[in-house]
């Protein structure tokens, strides 16, 4: 039957693409005279104008990138359903900012920031159609069509989607990423325009997690069939709906290609809310104000301004001095009285910022000096070093990091329909210091990351007979150290890919809570066939974390909370996969977990949800040049 599905797919892919050359050549009519266009031509690049272009390869690399985040997930521990929130197994994934940002991060995870919008430069119309299977009932789709009218202007318009109804109870996940961008360059390279317009909606369906573990832990026949498990909440649901528009661009004020005096502008109008409706109310999380649609709701709305001006002189580097604005607002409809304490409504914050930067590239090194300040009666400030070496084909990084940065606004202010889940707070600033070394080498990849944190904010339970979630902070420092090692041995056409993170966290109290070890390990085998039309990877990747005690996903709050009272972790998880490639198609067939199925039922996400068990899910990636 495998068989006969690979040979249909590939009669159907290589219909398709006899046209298409392995090497993506076009030609291109310019008036009389035709260029030839190479895959490096299509370009995609960031604000900060890392560039990279279209890569229709086929590695272990793109492999790990398959998913629903559509990057590399190592360090996160995905929920049973795609769509759901991710439990963090490596601390430092998400970059802090110095103002404050909206909270629910939990709902965060497939929310496009404004520095994650790609932009593009192609010599042709490109096409990229990504699909993939879900747990049951859905599917996940991912399209992408780029164009330049001319060599000045580049349209963009894409739009990520899923639906997946999930094999428990009321985990239903629907999804959708709407993005729109253009670029313009003028023709003399002295103005410089990126845009972007996103609409974004993530609905999920909550459950809490299952109620009864030893229901899924006995390893019972019925329960096998998950939708039999009981759960903790039947009726809830969380909504993180969103939309930005966002302009940078910058002009040259001279003509000199070796002094340049460049004004810069950056604008953006953030919109988003998180709400939580629950058609009954329910013991588990406490007592409530009402007993009947609940809709706990909240507004975040951001306007930033900013003007920079920039000295690049072509050997001695770039100098820029920027003044920002920023405008926050964070509100919910009403005043509350909870306890005798008035729960206002609003929190309403105007910043000003100061930055200032230095860089200087160089054929070997370079160098990257940041900071940035705030013009406010508090101290606000985030200072950025980087240092970076080439020798031997080898390249060394040096980080160092030190921010003080006002905590978000969930920790400040709260409104529920549920008694337990209000509370205002006026906290001290969070402040981190932070060493990063890496190191690429042929020989071996192997990067250190050291943290001081002070003021940690975070969540955890006051209760004993439910889930009452507030704030709290930890006035302690905290040391976190993570040591991370990745390599790959070849021998023939067989590979092993291995990535291996050691942490340690030292703490007077069970504040951050992080697996010691996790390890990635992919052992696969690659070769062409039917004279290199086809190009295929079949093989094992084994994931793992050793025990610890996870936090906990909370959906009232979109969050996570601390606890100590159950440790997960210490299960293999085992994937098979067979992936190929024929012209700029790839496709990707994976079972997933399959060593579920005869291990003990101790698998994770976190201590209350269970992760997926075995499932074979297929996909696709389909690159078009024309």
């Amino acid at each position: 039957m495998l068989k006969q599905i690979f040979g249909s797919v590939f009669l159907l892919l290589g219909t398709f693409s006899v046209a298409q050359q392995e090497e993506v050549l076009r030609q291109v009519a310019n008036d009389s005279l035709k260029e030839v266009a190479t895959v490096d031509m299509y370009k995609i690049y960031s604000l900060v104008r890392d560039t990279t272009y279209v890569d229709t390869s086929l590695t272990i690399k793109s492999d790990y990138r398959f998913n629903y985040l559509r990057k590399d997930n190592f360090g996160l521990m995905p929920f049973a359903n795609v769509g759901q929130t991710y439990n963090r197994l490596q601390y430092g994934l998400k970059k802090e900012k110095l103002s404050p940002d909206f909270g629910f991060r939990g709902k965060h995870f497939n929310y496009l920031e404004y520095d994650d919008v790609a932009y593009y430069h192609v010599p042709t119309p490109y096409t990229e159609l990504y699909y993939r299977s879900v747990m049951e009932q859905g599917q996940n789709i991912d399209a992408l069509f780029t164009v330049n009218p001319s060599k000045s202007l580049n349209f963009s318009i894409a739009y990520k989607g899923l639906r997946s109804i999930g094999k428990y109870i009321n985990v239903l996940s629907s999804t959708g990423n709407f993005r729109f961008t253009t670029s313009y360059r003028s023709k003399n390279k002295r103005y410089v325009a990126n845009a972007h317009v996103v609409y974004q909606d993530i609905f999920n369906a909550e459950n809490g997690g299952i109620k009864n573990a030893s229901e899924f832990e006995g390893g019972e026949e019925v329960y096998k069939e998950r939708g039999t498990l009981d759960v903790n909440l039947r009726n809830a649901s969380t909504m993180l709906k969103g939309n930005r528009f966002f302009l940078n661009h910058h002009f040259q004020l001279n003509k000199s290609a070796e002094n340049k005096i460049v004004l810069s502008h950056q604008v953006m109008a953030d919109k988003r809310y998180f709400q939580y409706v629950q058609t009954s109310s329910d013991s588990y999380f406490g007592t409530s104000y009402v007993q009947n649609q609940l809709d706990d709701r909240v507004d975040f709305r951001q306007i930033q301004n900013s003007l920079g001006l920039v000295y690049d002189q072509s050997t001695a580097g770039e100098i820029g001095l920027d003044i920002e604005n920023r405008q926050n607002n964070y509100y919910y409809t009403s005043v509350v009285y909870n306890n005798g304490t008035v729960i206002p409504s609003l929190l309403s914050d105007k910043w000003w910022f100061y930055r200032a930067y230095y860089q200087l590239e160089k054929k070997q090194w370079n160098v990257n000096f940041d900071y940035q300040g705030g013009v406010t009666d508090a101290t606000l400030n985030d200072l950025n070093v980087n240092f970076g070496l080439k020798f031997w084909k080898s390249e060394l990084l040096l980080h160092y990091q030190m921010i003080n940065r006002v905590p978000d606004y969930q920790y400040r202010l709260n409104q529920s329909n549920y008694t337990g889940y209000n509370w205002v707070n006026n906290w001290n600033n969070e402040r981190s210091n932070k060493i990063g070394v890496e190191l690429k080498s042929p020989i071996l990849d192997l990067s250190l990351d050291a943290r001081l944190l002070m003021n940690k904010l975070y969540f955890s339970n006051d209760s004993t007979t439910a889930v009452v979630v507030t704030p709290k902070q930890y006035a302690e420092g905290i040391g976190v150290v993570g040591i991370k090692a990745s390599k790959e041995i070849t021998v023939g056409k067989f590979a092993w890919n291995n990535t291996v993170l050691y942490q340690r966290v030292e703490q007077s109290q069970s504040i951050v809570n992080l697996p010691d070890y996790v390890v990635r390990s992919s052992v696969y085998y690659s070769d062409y066939f039917f004279k290199k039309a086809l190009f295929m990877q079949v093989g094992f990747t084994g994931n793992y974390f050793s025990k610890y005690y996870s936090d906990v996903y909370n959906p009232l709050i979109g969050s996570f909370y601390v606890q100590q009272e159950k440790m997960i972790g210490n299960f293999p998880m085992i994937d098979f996969f067979v992936n190929a490639k024929v012209r700029t198609a790839r496709l990707y067939l994976k079972a997933e977990h399959f060593n579920s199925s005869f291990a003990q039922n101790n698998f994770y996400s976190d201590p209350a949800n269970p992760y997926r068990d075995f499932v074979v899910r297929f996909g696709i990636i389909w690159s078009f040049f024309n």
